[in-house]
């Protein structure tokens, strides 16, 4: 079996779980056919009805040009019979070029966040009730790699090896990886209040009656963290985010928010302050939807790709924006924007006091 069958094994059969009957849609663009064709073997092997969506080079950078505000109010159809209909959905990113979007109009692209906030909002809630099981994954292509600072041969190695594909037997890799975690988990879950510290972050919240999750590979292909929602007015304190933050192609780098009651009232960039300034006009973008930590130690340098950099081993993440329903969280917003910073230089988490994490490993299982 090569390498893109095991891939493609692994996202239908642990994964998505495919089961026969089941509708699934395949959202990419078109330089990630040699994996979608052996997903569509798979899917149709295990009795799937397959539908693929394909975006072609610059489409999202000439529908913004040129679209006129009706246009860019407009939902898809299909996306949205899929979003609110379909089983299983995978999304599988495969840039041509990461900058494609970078220097559009940004109102026009405030327009289409708006517009698709409802779709979002089904998307969030099915995904998070597992009516619909999503997968997101990752196709190497030149753009991520040259974004990585890496050849393509050494990019495809990377997320390869990120996913576990290198195994005789990935499936039972993620399962162990399942395991270890659930562990974290269900600690935590016993735990009413975290605090994140290190030397430039001092941030603390409540996480009474919500729930954590075990990110373990399903929903994300890679994946590797254990994350929940914050009491939304619990939050206060300074955080400090020292890995780059990418939002729609724009790169925003050394983040400092100050947050009181649960709301960001001061925010810094050292580059992308503009991009920063327009994400804290949306609404529900000054609260936070998730915290999290990361676990994946297979991943230990950034690509500016959260897919892969929120789950460094030794990072913690928070995402200003819309909640997982799933964790108990509330809050609402067109956005969901995670900022990243390395916890493997005295960084520490507190739960309730307690010293559970120090250095980017954590100590209560030692």
């Amino acid at each position: 079996m090569d390498i893109l069958q095991k891939y493609a094994h692994l996202l239908m059969d642990y994964c998505l779980e495919i089961k026969a009957g089941e509708n699934l849609y395949i959202k990419t663009t078109t330089l990630a056919e040699p994996l979608v064709r052996e997903v569509y073997r798979q899917a149709i092997k295990m009795g799937a009805n397959v539908e693929v969506d394909f975006s072609f080079r610059e489409k999202g950078r000439i529908f913004i040009n040129e679209a006129s505000e009706n246009q860019l109010k407009h939902i898809s159809p299909f996306s949205k019979m899929a979003i609110e209909t379909f089983d299983a959905y995978l999304v599988i990113r495969a840039p041509y070029n990461l900058k494609e979007t970078k220097n559009v109009d940004r109102e026009k692209q405030k327009v289409i966040s708006i517009a698709n906030q409802g779709l979002s909002e089904t998307y969030f809630r099915r995904t998070g009730n597992k009516e619909l099981k999503r997968s997101l994954c990752q196709y190497p292509t030149l753009a991520s790699a040259q974004e990585a600072d890496m050849s393509l041969e050494e990019y495809q190695e990377f997320v390869f090896n990120a996913c576990h594909l290198y195994s005789n037997d990935p499936k039972s890799e993620w399962l162990k990886i399942r395991e270890s975690q659930q562990k974290i988990v269900d600690f935590l879950n016993s735990k009413k209040s975290i605090r994140y510290k290190n030397d430039k972050t001092d941030i603390e919240f409540s996480v009474e009656d919500r729930i954590w999750i075990n990110s373990d590979g399903q929903s994300n292909m890679p994946s590797g963290e254990v994350f929940t929602g914050p009491v939304e007015d619990s939050v206060n304190g300074i955080v400090h985010f020292n890995y780059p933050a990418i939002y729609m192609g724009n790169e925003v780098s050394d983040i400092t928010l100050e947050v009181e009651n649960g709301k960001v009232v001061k925010w810094h960039a050292e580059k992308g302050q503009d991009v920063l300034d327009k994400v804290m006009e949306i609404e529900g973008a000054r609260f936070f939807g998730e915290v999290a930590i990361g676990t994946n130690y297979n991943i230990q340098r950034a690509t500016k790709n959260i897919l892969f950099d929120e789950k460094i081993g030794g990072t913690i993440h928070m995402a200003v924006g819309q909640s997982y329903s799933q964790t108990g969280g509330k809050n609402k917003s067109a956005v969901h924007w995670d900022m990243i910073t390395n916890m493997k230089d005295g960084g520490i988490i507190y739960a309730d006091d307690q010293k559970v994490y120090e250095n980017g490993n954590f100590i209560i299982f030692n």
